[in-house]
């Protein structure tokens, strides 16, 4: 009777262990209606199996033809509608193998796939394929595929295309002077935008799929001899370690991939300019580019790269410089806005001069809140306006955010709810944070700030300052791809300091970032400073001729 109850309980278990491997595999998109093992040599068995696998669905087109001299052999090109280019398919395929073949004597099927692939199709990519997995992921990517019956293998021809998106202005980045293209959601087309720039057989670009359902294409880039290698190896082993079932923008590889996950700033850096893309390759980082979204992923991340503008190189470095150094002030006028006005209305009055002291008195003698709560209300009311303007059509959204902005904060003060100066201050902070070139670190800040207001309620101008070392100790601490993320200003290296909160001339560039790339750091020859001839000295050699002519 025990021994009965061992055996139940310990079958039991296995069914039980089995049913939870099953369900783990649905999950991970491993579907069991796709069929395993080579292909069949009968036609009409390998289009059953086909669409029984995709459902009988209508997008997947099926044309069986006739080929040989005397039309004694059928074969079936099958693709997907809207992912392959039909000028492509009719033309060069179709009509092929069904005028192509007449003149040619097929003896057997084996020889009719034979002279297909070598003589007949004039597609650049033709492959040879043997089993179902490999036949079906390639026709849900826009590859034609070719059947012949009798035959146990297939054809696969590279016939992608359908809609995309053309080419346009970056919306996100916007440039003055710079080029004015950006990425699409097509990879094939991102990569080669990055090619025009850097036309060099050094960059290199590997790809892969991810995703048990989505099958999404993801290739890395990177230039050989300048990227370090470190880097590059540890890129491939974070993106093979992911197992997830689908992949529908970056924003899924970067949080799978980044060192630290519980932190409010980003350790990636992702744009939509190839020419911020080619920059950042030149520099010796690695891009990952995903099909389906127009941002590339670039690492490793460093704080002060979210305040880099691309303008910044394309004009004169003093007033670049001036810029990047308005940014970072910026960026803390965001983040400490609000704190400092609670904490000096609240806690240290008496380092505000007088008359401002009794102007502030005034304004807040009817509103019955607290500095703090009157600076959440309006910053709450401030972020609501700001989400809904983002959500709504653009039209309809610029009118909300700048109606709803000035009817509120008019109506607010009038109310008795808010002071005027609270309106200014955050007034103020919320354009400021519009300023950041980089969204991802806007909304940082936006974040950081309700905490360090908390402390500034707190603690006062003690709260502020414990905040802004507690931030700034966390940012000491946060690695991207291994690489320290406040680097180059922690760890200190002087030879970087070029191209932080200054940017110094082109023409001294001389050097890559050393943490980034370590075997080619030389990235410009000696004397590149502009000289001009001196003028003076050949219009004395000119005045001198004259002279003798004389």
């Amino acid at each position: 009777m025990g021994l009965f109850k061992k055996m139940f309980f310990h079958k039991g278990k296995k069914n039980k262990q089995k049913k939870q491997v099953s369900k783990k595999q649905e999950q991970l998109g491993q579907s069991k209606n796709v069929p395993k093992g080579d292909i069949e040599k009968s036609l009409a068995t390998n289009i059953d199996v086909i669409k029984e696998t995709t459902g009988n669905s209508s997008d997947i087109i099926v044309r069986v033809i006739k080929m040989g001299r005397e039309a004694d052999i059928t074969a079936a090109i099958i693709y997907t509608e809207g992912l392959v280019d039909d000028l492509t398919v009719k033309d060069f395929l179709i009509e092929s193998a069904m005028k192509d073949t007449n003149e040619q004597n097929l003896e057997n099927p084996n020889l009719a796939l034979q002279v297909l692939k070598e003589k007949i199709l004039p597609i650049g990519e033709v492959k040879e394929l043997d089993c179902w997995e490999d036949l079906f992921t390639n026709l849900m990517t826009g590859q034609t595929i070719i059947l012949v019956d009798g035959v146990s293998k297939a054809l696969t021809a590279n016939t992608r295309g359908g809609e995309k998106r053309q080419i346009s202005e970056s919306v996100t980045e916007i440039s003055i002077r710079g080029p004015k293209d950006s990425f699409t959601e097509t990879i094939r087309t991102n990569s080669a935008l990055i090619r025009k720039r850097i036309k060099n057989p050094n960059l290199w670009l590997e790809s892969m799929k991810i995703g048990k359902v989505t099958q999404t294409d993801v290739a890395i880039m990177y230039i050989k001899g300048i990227v370090n290698e470190k880097v590059v190896e540890e890129v491939r082993i974070r993106l093979k370690r992911i197992n997830i079932d689908s992949i529908l923008e970056t924003g899924y590889i970067e949080q799978l991939i980044e060192d630290k996950t519980f932190t409010p700033f980003p350790t990636l850096f992702h744009t939509e300019r190839p020419d911020v893309a080619a920059a950042n390759l030149l520099e010796g980082r690695v891009a990952i580019l995903v099909d389906g979204t127009p941002h590339v992923l670039l690492a490793p991340a460093v704080f002060i790269q979210f305040f880099q503008a691309v303008d910044d190189y394309y004009g004169r470095f003093d007033l670049s410089s001036a810029l990047r150094f308005l940014r970072v002030l910026i960026f803390f006028i965001s983040l400490v806005g609000p704190a400092i006005y609670i904490a000096a209305t609240t806690f240290h009055q008496e380092m505000i001069p007088t008359p401002l002291v009794i102007a502030l008195a005034a304004q807040r003698e009817s509103v019955p809140f607290p500095a703090f709560v009157e600076a959440m209300i309006m910053e709450v009311t401030f972020e609501i306006i700001r989400e809904a303007g983002v959500r709504l059509p653009r039209a309809i959204g610029q009118t909300v955010s700048f109606v709803g902005a000035i009817v509120l904060g008019q109506s607010a003060v009038q109310a008795g709810f808010v002071s005027p100066a609270m309106v200014i201050v955050v007034s103020i902070t919320g354009i400021a944070s519009f300023a950041t070139p980089a969204y991802s670190i806007a909304i940082s800040a936006r974040l950081i700030r309700f905490i360090i207001m908390v402390m500034a309620a707190t603690f006062g101008f003690y709260g502020c300052l414990m905040g802004i070392l507690v931030m700034v100790i966390h940012l000491c601490s946060l690695r991207s791809f291994g690489m320290p993320y406040m680097t180059p200003l922690a760890p200190s290296i002087p030879a970087n300091f070029g191209d932080t909160l200054v940017r110094k001339p082109i023409w001294k560039f001389k050097e890559r970032p050393r943490l980034i790339s370590q075997s080619n750091i030389t990235r410009a020859g000696e004397h590149q400073r502009p000289q001009p001839p001196d003028h003076s000295h050949s219009q004395n050699e000119n005045e001198k001729g004259e002279k003798n002519d004389s």
